[in-house]
């Protein structure tokens, strides 16, 4: 059985799966206590994460989602986009996203109903303390996407 909860307490003891997200902690650190942690359970085992934050009361941000690599590419990345967005989302709301350019992920976002919104140059080189490769890119700007 899959369910979706928030976890309030305790929120590290799911660093392995949000490491998939962001793979470095200090980087999770900076929004994981201010952020609403939800966890998907496939027979009460964490298969799926996201964190996501208020920005503002019409902006929020989804900072991390992960998928367990024995559930990956089987629909639970959307799922848990779609239980965040019916959770946050609604007339007025927007959802940020941001990542980098690695093509699966650039149209994951884009099959999730989300459209470009903007860059931010050089945030992966300045921000960790290596280089992040994702399907052979080595990133360097963040790129954002927007659902509305």
């Amino acid at each position: 059985m899959r369910t979706i909860r928030k976890v309030e307490q305790e929120k590290k003891r799911f660093l392995p799966l949000l490491l998939l997200g962001d793979e470095q902690e200090d980087m999770i650190d900076r929004y994981l206590e201010r952020g609403t942690l939800y966890v998907m359970e496939i027979d009460r085992a964490a298969a799926a994460v996201a964190v996501v934050t208020r920005e503002t009361p019409e902006v929020y941000e989804l900072k991390n989602i992960a998928v367990a690599p024995k559930f990956q590419r089987t629909g639970l990345g959307r799922a848990m986009i779609a239980h965040v967005w019916a959770d946050c989302g609604g007339e007025g709301k927007s959802l940020l996203a941001g990542t980098g350019e690695a093509p699966r992920t650039m149209a994951f976002y884009e099959n999730c109903g989300f459209a470009l919104s903007h860059r931010v140059e050089n945030f992966f080189t300045e921000h960790y303390d290596h280089p992040i490769v994702e399907e052979g890119v080595t990133l360097r700007d963040m790129v954002y996407w927007v659902k509305r």
